[in-house]
C-alpha cells in the first residue's frame, strides 16, 4: 500500500529525480517561464516555492539553503536580490501552472510553469522573437525578389 507516501517518481530514480526538479528550479529561475509536462510542473512547485520562501529570509542560513539546490551563485543572487522582494506580502502561490494540451509527439500534457508576477518578462521575449521572425521573412523575400530579377 502507499500510504502516506508523497511525491511523484517521474519515472526516474532518487538523484536523477533531484537533479531534474533542481534543473527546472533553476531554468525557471533564469527565464521566469518554461514549457515542460504538466507532472514535472507540478511536483517542481513544492521546490520552487521553498526556494522562494527561503530568499524571502535573506539570511545567510537561507542563502545556504538555496545553494544546496541551485548551484550557480548568479542565478541565487537574483533570486535573493530580484525575485523574493516581489513577493514579500504574498504568503505562498509564487508560481501558476497553466495546461497547454498534449505534446504531439508522445501525448504527454504539457503546461507552461512560470513566476507569478513576470508576465511582462515573458511578453518581451514573445515579441522580441515576433520581431525577428518578421525581419527573416522580409529578408528572404527580399532575397528571392533578387533573385527572380
Amino acid at each position: 500500500m502507499r500510504h502516506l507516501k508523497s511525491g511523484r517518481k517521474l519515472g526516474r530514480s532518487t538523484s536523477h529525480r533531484k537533479a531534474t526538479l533542481t534543473n527546472l528550479a533553476t531554468a525557471l529561475f533564469e527565464h521566469k517561464s518554461i514549457v515542460t509536462t504538466t507532472a514535472k510542473a507540478k511536483e517542481a512547485r513544492s521546490v520552487v516555492e521553498r526556494l522562494v520562501t527561503f530568499a524571502k529570509r535573506g539570511d545567510l542560513a537561507a542563502r545556504r539553503q538555496v545553494l544546496r539546490t541551485i548551484k550557480s551563485k548568479k542565478l541565487v543572487k537574483e533570486l535573493f536580490e530580484d525575485i523574493a522582494p516581489k513577493y514579500t506580502e504574498r504568503n505562498g502561490g509564487y508560481t501558476r501552472i497553466v495546461k497547454l494540451g498534449n505534446r504531439r509527439g508522445d501525448n504527454a500534457p504539457m503546461a507552461i510553469f512560470e513566476m507569478v508576477g513576470f508576465e511582462t518578462v515573458q511578453k518581451e521575449k514573445i515579441e522580441k522573437k515576433r520581431k525577428q521572425k518578421e525581419e527573416k521573412a522580409k529578408k528572404t523575400t527580399a532575397e528571392t525578389e533578387e533573385a527572380e530579377e
